[in-house]
């Protein structure tokens, strides 16, 4: 798997299924990451907060997201109803899910409800869906220390807002990754916000597994050939 996973913050599912198409054609993508943000995070809900009913129509009638077979979906979940959007986008496909600090009052309790609903013993197996956890720029590292056998990746948030694509990096959390690993250093990380390629090797020279790319490769003239550019990066004789 490449360390590559375009993200998309949908306006519509429209907007959604247009990028999905894009990624499509990317080989090194095999995995994308769907923020899912409701006004709590952002001032603009994204896509399906905007079009509620849209959403509880395709749950409903069982219908996966486009390109199942394709990508391997994880979904940001930039919401205060984390939970039930994680039963709903599970349901559509979605094998990774990540919740943010603000997600419940008790982080810990809802990782181990999340995973006891989606163990073995009731159709899922262990391997299945993975859950992580994303670090704002204003927790606490200590934050996660209660959740962190419950977590398979955590994901550090590289801007100082969240739920906003074309934030600037923060290089700041340069440090704060250099000091989770240190205590953690089996746990996976990867980053989200702001990266460009020039932060993704930086990121990349200190241990993350992946970067979570959106604007660096949707707002430039050729976004196949920026997404070849950050697969590239795996190879050490590469740009």
């Amino acid at each position: 798997m490449g360390i590559l996973v375009p993200a998309v913050l949908p306006t519509s599912r429209e907007d959604l299924e247009t990028k999905l198409a894009l990624f499509e054609k990317m080989p090194a993508v095999t995995r994308v990451q769907i923020d899912a943000v409701d006004n709590t995070f952002a001032s603009t809900a994204s896509w399906p907060y905007n079009a509620i009913e849209e959403f509880q129509h395709m749950v409903k009638t069982e219908e996966h997201l486009p390109f199942i077979g394709r990508f391997e979906y994880e979904v940001d979940l930039m919401g205060i109803d984390a939970e039930r959007a994680g039963d709903a986008w599970l349901s559509l496909g979605a094998v990774r899910l990540t919740f943010h600090t603000k997600s419940s009052a008790d982080l810990s309790r809802l990782l181990t409800r999340m995973r006891t609903k989606y163990s073995a013993d009731v159709g899922f197996l262990p391997d299945l869906v993975a859950f992580g956890v994303a670090l704002d720029m204003q927790d606490d590292l200590g934050s996660l220390d209660s959740s962190l056998d419950k977590v398979d990746y955590v994901q550090f948030m590289g801007i100082d807002s969240s739920g906003k694509q074309g934030e600037p990096f923060n290089p700041r959390v340069l440090d704060r990754i250099r000091a989770f690993q240190t205590q953690h250093p089996d746990i996976s990380v990867q980053v989200d916000g702001g990266v460009s390629l020039t932060h993704a090797r930086e990121l990349l020279e200190i241990g993350v597994t992946n970067v979570i790319v959106g604007s660096a490769i949707l707002n430039t003239p050729d976004p196949i050939a920026s997404a070849a550019a950050f697969d590239n990066l795996q190879n050490p004789y590469g740009i």
